[in-house]
């Protein structure tokens, strides 16, 4: 019995790496991953490697089975980067095995297999008992709390709509502290206004929300006038009018025209300048003018604007008149104010109250049911 553990021994021994394993380094685990992890299976791979220090250990048996431990001692015997000591005493090994009788060997064989079946519970897959479907008893490390009863009100704190009102007062101070603080300092980046020249005739509109995102953010509208384009005859406007269509304003005298189906306001601007230029050109081609096509404007609703009679307008001559007439309501107040003819609206109130008072005092007689005697 000591003679096969021994022999064992032995063969372990030639089993193992010439190089030890650095302890220090931690095996680097997937980010992402569903499966428990798994050792590799013999024979899979040709060697072994540790991606945290790109070192390579040798499989010394690569997937073989072997039908006795003669066989696998004269396996070792093969690996040209045994230690000389270690291979005299698998030599030694190799040699008492097969000077042993059969009937050892069984014995021996029967003892390896004993050993792997009871180490072979110790080599499997250790996976994480599930006790419910959704997998609810995991803890969740990025929760600050269990959330075990945060929902229950304990009468130590505020409720939902204080605490509300406090996340309101914190928001008006912090855009007081912006007011304050950092709002002045943007006079730096203040530009001087500058008029545009005769050639800048197109009106580019932004719509912007402050840095949020929005999807009406990327539209950009852009307005010009006909008349500022002195490179075209007046012929050549009516022509350009008619192509915009319902985009002309006739009351106004001005094309509008917008754009947001490219995602950044650059390529809106980009394609209504483009679209521009092509109505400029269109324009300017002399063979079809359509001075024969009348301007359609019945896109237009035209504003209805009231007309007064020129009698009701306010002249020099009316205002005089007026002034005048009020000069003499202001006289004859004034003159029946000093007759006493003028009637005091307060004064009558007053009195009215006072005799309705006195005459409240008086007893006034009630009927009152005598019983015959």
């Amino acid at each position: 019995m000591a003679s096969a553990a021994n022999s064992l021994r032995l063969c372990l021994r030639a089993s193992r790496q010439l190089s030890a394993r650095p302890a220090a380094s931690p095996l680097l685990r997937r980010a992402l991953t569903t499966t428990a992890p798994q050792c590799a299976r013999p024979g899979r791979k040709k060697g072994w490697k540790d991606p945290s220090d790109n070192f390579e250990f040798p499989e010394p048996y690569e997937g073989k089975v072997f039908q006795d431990l003669g066989e696998q001692l004269r396996y070792s015997l093969e690996n040209d980067e045994l230690a000389e000591a270690d291979r005299a005493a698998v030599q030694q090994a190799l040699t008492s095995w097969e000077n042993k009788p059969n009937e050892e060997k069984m014995e021996e064989q029967q003892i390896v297999k004993e050993i792997d079946k009871e180490f072979a519970p110790l080599r499997a897959p250790v996976r994480a008992r599930r006790n419910s479907f959704w997998h609810e008893e995991e803890q969740d490390t990025d929760l600050i709390t269990d959330e075990v009863g945060e929902d229950d009100f304990e009468e130590n704190d505020m409720m939902a709509m204080g605490h509300a009102k406090l996340e309101e007062h914190r928001e008006y101070r912090e855009y007081a502290r912006i007011a304050v603080w950092e709002m002045p300092l943007l006079s730096k980046f203040a530009k001087k206004f500058v008029p545009p020249k005769n050639n800048e005739v197109l009106r580019f509109r932004y719509t912007t929300y402050m840095g949020e995102f929005h999807p009406a953010d990327r539209k950009v509208v852009v307005e010009f006038d006909p008349r500022d384009l002195f490179e075209l005859t007046e012929v050549q406007r009516d022509k350009l009018r008619k192509l915009a269509g319902a985009r002309y304003n006739p009351e106004r005298g001005i094309i509008k025209m917008s754009c947001e189906k490219f995602e950044l306001p650059a390529q809106n601007k980009r394609w209504l300048g483009d679209t521009i230029a092509k109505l400029i050109t269109a324009a300017k081609d002399p063979t079809d003018t359509f001075e024969d096509i009348p301007l359609d404007t019945r896109h237009h609703k035209f504003k209805s604007i009231p007309k007064y009679p020129k009698e009701w307008y306010m002249s020099n001559q009316r205002r005089q008149q007026l002034l005048a007439q009020r000069r003499e309501s202001l006289k004859l107040d004034h003159n029946k104010r000093q007759n006493s003819q003028l009637i005091d609206g307060v004064k009558v109130i007053q009195q009215g109250a006072l005799s309705t008072l006195s005459a409240s005092k008086e007893k006034e007689p009630v009927a009152v049911r005598v019983k015959p005697l």
